[in-house]
Formats: structure tokens, sequence, C-alpha cells
């Protein structure tokens, strides 16, 4: 029985702002990554940014063939974040991917679900902060199998600055790139850069890099940029937020 409850319209006019938040981030990430989400929460103040995350399905290991599947993926995930609505970036949250595919091609699909967006992926990423470094000559630490890597670098080393130095840890299920210890991170970090680097790079979105860096960068003397670092960096500039990050290495300093 219906309880005896009265209902009355409220007087007071609404006044709806354009935005619930300033600067909207589309992330499209994978549905097996532990770890770009939590990384843009250490860096976005979400008073001031809004980031709204859309998972696709992945099926390790993480291979040529299971990168490229992700690709006709991306414009669905893409069109489920705030529907019919702007967002002033489109990022999509795998580097491996974004080199197997081509940055062309997930700017191609994510922008068919949200035209002249403009897009970030932590390859195109890396490249702009390396160019914001004026770094020209790298060293590469990926946690992925050799044949990635040897992808990774290719791609690098056509796209961006020299690659001088690649290290592959060997792993194939990104799970497991994300269960990686801060500790193994920093002495591979180590082990991997070449004295005649201006940078390293650390890839993977799942790898817990950016806690790292700027320990790294301490005991290198050098920049170091990671792929959620790089991603999270350009997408904020890109919503026009410009201040200072301190703690996240030197790329959060321009």
């Amino acid at each position: 029985m219906p309880l005896d409850i009265h209902v009355t319209p409220s007087g007071v006019s609404m006044r709806l702002e354009e935005r619930p938040v300033r600067r909207r981030i589309a992330l499209v990430v994978l549905a097996t990554d532990h770890t770009s989400e939590r990384d843009f929460a250490r860096i976005c103040d979400p008073a001031e940014v809004g980031v709204y995350t859309n998972r696709i399905a992945f099926e390790n290991p993480t291979t040529r063939d299971s990168l490229l599947r992700t690709g006709p993926r991306l414009t669905e995930a893409a069109a489920q974040i705030l529907p019919g609505e702007p967002v002033d970036v489109l990022a999509y949250g795998c580097t491996a991917a974004s080199i197997v595919l081509g940055n062309a091609a997930v700017t191609d699909h994510l922008h068919a679900a949200k035209p002249d967006t403009p897009c970030v992926t932590p390859s195109s990423a890396a490249f702009d902060a390396f160019a914001a470094l004026g770094v020209r000559r790298i060293a590469l630490l990926a946690p992925n199998s050799l044949p990635v890597t040897e992808d990774l670098a290719q791609y690098f080393a056509q796209h961006g600055p020299d690659v001088l130095r690649a290290t592959a840890l060997g792993l194939e299920d990104d799970r497991e790139m994300a269960r990686i210890s801060e500790a193994s991170i920093i002495e591979a970090a180590l082990a991997a850069d070449d004295p005649a680097a201006e940078a390293l790079f650390l890839s993977c979105t799942a790898l817990r890099a950016l806690p790292c860096i700027a320990r790294i960068e301490a005991a290198l003397g050098k920049p170091v940029v990671s792929s959620n670092q790089a991603m999270i960096w350009r997408s904020l500039r890109l919503t026009g937020a410009r201040q200072p990050v301190p703690g996240y290495g030197q790329l959060f300093t321009l």
C-alpha cells in the first residue's frame, strides 16, 4: 500500500551551466588495463578536468594481431562517452596498438564517433613531449615481447627521435605488465639507458612508471618520458590546462 506522501513542485528557478566541469577528456582503454585511469587521477584535478573512460575488448597475449583487432572497436567506444556532447580531447590508451594501427588510423576510428576533436595516443604524445624537451636521441624500454618492441622501436625511429637502444622485458600479457614492481621498473630503466641518449622512454600504459619517473630522472640526470605521463600531459595541454605538476618529471614543468 503506497504511503501518504505529497510531492510539491519547487519554486526555485534552475540555472543550468554549460558544463558540469570545465574541461573534458574522453579516454578509451583496454578492458584489461589496470593503470591508465589511476594515472590520470594522480594528475588531473577533478574540479577542473573530467576524465570520462570507456573500455574495449582485448584478448591477451599482446601480439600484432590482437592489437590490430582493437582498431574497429574504437569508434563505438568513443561514441558511448558522453553521447552527442563535445569533448576537448579523445585519447586512446595503448602504446603498442597506436604503433601497430598507426596514429592516423587511430584518429580516423575516433573521429568517426566525434569529428574534429583533437586525438592523442601515447606514441603521438611522446613525439610531442620529445619535441617540447628538445630531445632527438632516446633509449627505449618496453615490457612487451621482442617482436612488439621491435615494431615499437621501428615506428619511433621513423616518426620521432633516433632510437639508440631498445630493451624488451619480454612479457606478453598486459595484466602482468601492470604487476611489475616499482623497484623493478627503476632497475630496468637504469639498465636500459644509453649514455648518448638525451632521454629515456618508458613504453606501455599498463606499466606503473609514473610514480617512478622523478627517481629515474634524478639517477640518470636526463628527462624520462612514459606513455601515460606523455598522454596525460598532451591531453591537458589540449584542454588549455598548462599549470606545472610537480613530482612527475621534467615534462610537467614545461
